[in-house]
């Protein structure tokens, strides 16, 4: 009996090798070629402006949750935001994460697992913030930005952020329409075998503050809703 279910999951295991391999070569793209200079910087700037970045530098507070699961108030001019999850809630400072505060269950920490959760709220916060802010941080001095020509014709924005030794970490070619709102991008990021893989920003919302936020993001296998969103000063 043994041999035979051994049998079964090694045939599984090689189909299930196979159609991965299938699927990789069928969707891995590889990084279009592109051009940094004048062309670039013009659709850089014409997305910031569809998205109104001249407000989203002034506004001071963001709130969202992501996922139905993490909890966000972002003091962006401070550079502070409670992170809630659960019964944790971690005061991040985002200028020294060394200064930041946890309580769980309204109980503040001072010991273990206090650097554990501040690590773990600085990872979903570098994540979660992503999916909602990414357009407006495409001007950031770690960003290198090139045009690529589209098989339509039309121009594509190609994003390319650098690790601290200023070396390619992760690319994104941002897709516009013809007022340069982003409608989606594609990504070439460390964490995905697949290059190429799409990801829509679709369903913009209209803050209090005057800028768009995007509550949606389908992808091959998942929808990302971001809720309660709000943008303030």
């Amino acid at each position: 009996m043994f041999s035979k279910l051994f049998k079964f999951l090694f045939v599984v295991s090689i189909v299930v090798l196979l159609l991965g391999a299938g699927a990789y070569f069928i969707l891995n793209q590889p990084i279009p070629p592109s051009k940094s200079g004048p062309k670039a910087e013009e659709l850089t700037q014409k997305m910031l402006k569809a998205i109104n970045y001249t407000n989203y530098k002034k506004v001071r507070y963001l709130e969202w949750t992501f996922k139905g699961k993490h909890h966000y108030k972002w003091n962006k001019l401070k550079g502070h935001v409670i992170v809630k999850w659960e019964d944790v809630e971690v005061q991040l400072n985002l200028n020294n994460y060394s200064k930041s505060e946890v309580f769980i269950q309204g109980v503040k920490m001072h010991t273990d697992p206090k650097e554990d959760l501040i690590e773990e709220a600085k990872t979903y916060f570098i994540n979660d913030s992503f999916w909602l802010v990414a357009p407006f941080e495409i001007m950031d001095p770690n960003v290198q930005r090139h045009s690529v020509e589209l098989e339509d014709g039309s121009e594509g924005l190609l994003v390319t952020y650098l690790d601290n030794e200023q070396k390619p970490k992760n690319t994104y070619l941002w897709l516009l329409n013809e007022d340069g709102f982003p409608n989606s991008f594609k990504m070439w990021t460390k964490d995905n075998p697949i290059g190429g893989l799409k990801a829509s920003w679709d369903d913009w919302k209209v803050t209090g503050a005057n800028i768009f936020l995007p509550s949606q993001h389908k992808l091959p296998l998942q929808t990302i809703r971001l809720t309660n969103l709000k943008a303030y000063n």
